[in-house]
């Protein structure tokens, strides 16, 4: 079987989707790899070190897609791209399915296989492959290294013979995989860290990390299957803001980090809010790509309101493009080596498994995905 992976073409995007160490393993195992010339070169890695474990470098892009058996890639492809692929070959990338119709009905019209990333189960046996969790950990680590860069203060307290200077307060919104990360980064740099959820269960890793646990009474919460948190109504979305204004005009810094599985992300700060807060306060909206939490945060900016510092910035994993590529790569060859044949040398699609399931999208020109079939009709 062979296993292609062609260069990232997005904009400013410096991940790739495997490095030489994952092609390495999966060359053991059987496979064919052959790389785009010049993959590795955004985080440094030249071509030599892919021919060195073996893999076959490929000048022209068209001719890696038509003659690949498997596609692995981080973006999801242009849709110019996708008659490119060869009928019957399987893509295995971040689709962002919940937002790309046209896209995947392409898949089916051109009888691509088509894998989610986003769409793998968060369950105990998916966790290595789960590359939905392994980019947002680094996004909630670099969401507090930008924070610390722009706010004019120290994050540690600081006792000096001209006096002491008191830890900065930082307000964490949303205790998901992001969040728990930006909450054990903020204590590590010696911040004072508050932080909030609607799902009291996870008061407990909260308080582990040595981070207090803000406590408002929304009534009946909850998560979904997946662990993320459930959509509150209109009247618990005020609530909690209410609640949290206070904690928000006390700190330093507030770094929103609530997504909804495929829907737009609340909307958490207000513009009154903001008026509430210090002069010289930062704000970083992690949800920025999906709608955003704070009102007037836009993508890839960074924006005064009323004296508060709104950074949106996107692509946050691919500010630290080594290791969320080290990552990712480890999540696609994990997730490969599940479904991989020994005696055949190829990748199996075992459509009765549970994560496959989970993350197929497209097969034999059908949409197979329940999820994704439903939000289609």
């Amino acid at each position: 079987m062979l296993i292609a992976v062609p260069k990232e073409i997005h904009p400013g995007e410096k991940r790739v989707a495997l490095i030489p160490a994952s092609v390495d393993r999966l060359l053991k195992n059987g496979a064919q790899v052959t790389i785009e010339a010049g993959l590795g070169s955004s985080i440094g890695i030249p071509d030599d070190d892919y021919r060195k474990v073996g893999a076959a470098i490929e000048n022209n892009r068209g001719a890696l897609f038509q003659n690949a058996d498997l596609i692995l890639r981080l973006r999801k492809p242009p849709i110019e791209e996708i008659p490119l692929i060869k009928k019957g070959s399987i893509h295995i990338s971040f689709l962002d399915p919940f937002g790309e119709r046209f896209l995947i009905e392409s898949f089916v019209t051109h009888q691509v296989s088509a894998i989610s990333m986003e769409m793998i189960p968060r369950t105990t046996r998916a966790q290595k492959m789960d590359a939905l969790s392994s980019q947002a950990n680094l996004a909630g680590y670099v969401s507090v290294i930008l924070a610390a860069e722009r706010l004019p203060k120290i994050f540690p307290m600081l006792i000096t013979p001209a006096g002491t200077l008191t830890p900065a307060r930082v307000f964490i919104i949303g205790v998901g995989v992001a969040g728990l990360q930006a909450i054990a980064t903020a204590r590590r740099l010696g911040a004072r860290v508050e932080a909030f959820d609607t799902r009291p269960a996870v008061e407990e890793q909260v308080l582990s990390l040595g981070a207090k646990f803000v406590k408002i009474d929304l009534g009946e919460t909850g998560q979904t299957q997946q662990g993320y948190a459930k959509a509150l109504t209109a009247e618990q979305l005020e609530k909690q803001r209410l609640g949290m204004a206070k904690v928000c005009a006390q700190s330093d810094v507030v770094i929103t980090t609530a997504q909804l599985f495929g829907r737009k992300a609340p909307l958490l700060l207000t513009q009154s809010m903001l008026a509430q807060m210090r002069p010289g306060t930062i704000v970083i909206d992690m949800a920025v790509e999906s709608g955003g939490n704070v009102e007037g945060s836009k993508l890839n900016e960074e924006i005064e309101l009323n004296g508060v510092r709104v950074i949106g910035l996107g692509n946050l994993p691919g500010r630290v493009a080594v290791h969320a590529s080290q990552m990712y790569s480890s999540n696609l060859h994990n997730f490969i080596e599940e479904y991989w044949d020994k005696d055949a040398r190829a990748f199996r699609l075992k459509l009765d498994d549970e994560i496959i399931k989970g993350c197929l999208l497209t097969h034999q020109g059908q949409i197979v995905n329940e999820q994704i079939k439903n939000l289609k009709s």
